[in-house]
């Protein structure tokens, strides 16, 4: 196999067949101090599947061609390379489509660059947090291999759902976490969306991360914000 640099795992991969675009995206880009180069469709495939990338912007339709095939492939070949879809199609049902094909997020054109260096931005930063192995506040230990979670020497059973709800909020203690956020992040919804499910699955980790009798819960309510995960708790 190819031996992957640090350069390499370092730099973007831009398909977009509008160059006056592909140029404006990548000069913002190196502006932040990114490594970005623009690849065809093939060129970044290839890339990914060695790891010779650290992300892909890929724009959906490239010379007539929707570009969420490629995705698609990549997926079930379980490449884990994060992707940015950038797309005139913006419809709900086209957005729906291209996270389903493995996008991390969704952009749609006409986009500001400062929105598209933001997005770029937190992947970036959710790729930095992937290599972490083991989560912890307080008594609370998340094994992310081992998809273990405990409260001190307890074991604690977690349905697929709640330890992915459990694991945002172990990389944000301390932080006031919204409703959005969490539909957005952990349930993938790039909509607005009115549904409980948020205050359901918070409900139901509470009676299992918190122990019987506890005067409060480690995951608090923030009046008017949303919850946070008390880390003094």
């Amino acid at each position: 196999m190819t031996k992957v640099t640090s350069i390499a795992r370092q730099t973007i991969l831009l398909v977009e067949d509008e160059k006056d675009l592909a140029n404006e995206i990548k000069l913002e880009l190196e502006r932040l101090g990114h490594r970005v180069r623009v690849a065809s469709v093939a060129e970044a495939a290839d890339a990914a599947r060695v790891g010779d990338a650290a992300m892909l912007i890929m724009d959906r339709m490239v010379h007539g061609e929707d570009s969420l095939k490629t995705l698609e492939v990549l997926r079930k070949e379980r490449v884990k390379v994060p992707v940015l879809v950038i797309s005139a199609l913006g419809s709900i049902d086209e957005r729906v489509r291209g996270l389903k094909a493995g996008g991390d997020d969704y952009l749609t054109k006409p986009f500001a660059m400062a929105e598209l260096a933001a997005r770029v931005e937190a992947l970036m930063r959710r790729l930095d947090d992937v290599r972490t192995t083991k989560l912890r506040v307080g008594e609370l230990e998340m094994d992310l291999i081992e998809h273990t979670v405990h409260r001190g020497d307890t074991r604690i059973d977690l349905l697929p759902r709640e330890f992915k709800l459990l694991e945002y909020f172990l990389r944000h203690p301390g932080q006031v976490i919204t409703r959005a956020m969490l539909l957005e992040d952990v349930w993938q919804y790039h909509f607005s969306l009115e549904t409980n499910v948020v205050d359901v699955h918070i409900s139901n980790l509470r009676k299992k991360i918190d122990p019987r009798g506890a005067p409060s819960s480690l995951i608090v309510n923030i009046r008017g914000a949303g919850f946070m995960l008390d880390d003094d708790a």
